[in-house]
């Protein structure tokens, strides 16, 4: 096992450093000049405008720039931010567990309620409670994440009592927070792993070694969670991989329509103010947790059967 993961992280090792030169290019095809913006867009003297130049190491070629950038991401410098004149890195560590607490939430609330609705459409198979769910869940995945979003906080505006802001001084609030932002952001994982799981329970549901598991006079529940959901996770854990990978990239939408102040929200704000190191530094660390996040999952795959580490 340990050979195992060792290659797997070998493996993404060479996609990281591909990416972080695709991101770096990307960033700099802005018409934005960089001076400008940390400047402020006054007029400046020769001497400041060269003296900026120097700082940021805009003298220099892009190619060195993009290596002395990613020497300092390689241990923990993400640079300084043009707009702000703050180390990026304090920032995102600032704003990270806005965006770790939703995605995590989002995530459990996704997961579990899926699994049990796929199980429950499965073993209810063309029934009313099927069709029920099978309907819903079309519903939620036909709905782009920042229109559920806006449809939650028009809903929660009518219901008495209902709060979603506040502070994050303690566990309560920050929950309080979270929660709703995280619901809105869980449905379209909800709806596909349903989806998923439910085809997969039904397909290990008519084997050969259920039918002589239920010959032996062993329990429905033991059956389905023992037995037929063991060999149906794959394409389950398959599935939620994307989900998480899709929620990174969804939660940038929803921490802007639920204003909360994120790594999303900083992010959009490093786009429209042409901030080079803020934009670099978060889509490169977006990046680096979706690949770490499908490493994670190469390696559930080998626990859960180990004849994956073998290929």
């Amino acid at each position: 096992m340990g050979r195992y993961i060792l290659k797997r992280f070998l493996q993404i090792i060479p996609i990281f450093f591909l990416v972080s030169i695709v991101i770096f290019a990307i960033v700099r095809m802005s018409p934005t000049d960089p001076v400008t913006v940390i400047l402020g867009g006054k007029k400046a003297t020769e001497v400041a405008i060269s003296a900026v130049k120097v700082k940021f190491h805009f003298d220099k070629p892009v190619a060195v720039q993009y290596l002395l950038w990613m020497k300092g991401v390689l241990t923990g410098d993400f640079g300084i931010s043009y707009k702000y004149q703050q180390g990026v890195t304090a920032m995102i560590v600032g704003r990270l567990p806005i965006t770790a607490g939703l995605i995590a939430f989002s995530s459990l609330i996704g997961i579990l309620v899926a699994i049990f609705a796929g199980i429950l459409c499965a073993v209810k198979k063309n029934t009313l409670a099927d069709r029920t769910l099978s309907i819903v869940m079309i519903i939620l995945v036909s709905c782009p994440v920042f229109l559920t979003s806006m449809l939650m906080i028009l809903a929660m505006s009518h219901i008495s009592g209902a709060v979603f802001t506040g502070t994050y001084t303690n566990a309560r609030e920050y929950l309080q927070r979270l929660l709703v932002p995280s619901l809105a952001l869980s449905f379209s994982m909800i709806a596909l792993i349903a989806r998923v799981t439910r085809t997969s329970m039904i397909k290990e549901l008519k084997s050969n070694y259920v039918e002589t598991a239920i010959a032996k006079g062993i329990s429905g529940r033991r059956i389905i969670f023992h037995h037929a959901f063991k060999n149906a996770v794959i394409p389950v854990i398959t599935v939620g991989s994307i989900q998480i990978g899709a929620m990174i990239v969804g939660s940038v939408l929803v921490e802007n329509v639920f204003a909360l102040p994120g790594l999303g929200s900083l992010l959009i704000n490093g786009i429209n103010t042409s901030d080079y190191p803020i934009v670099q530094g978060i889509t490169l660390l977006l990046v680096g947790v979706f690949l770490l996040i499908n490493l994670l999952v190469d390696v559930l795959y080998a626990a859960i059967d180990p004849r994956i580490r073998y290929e």
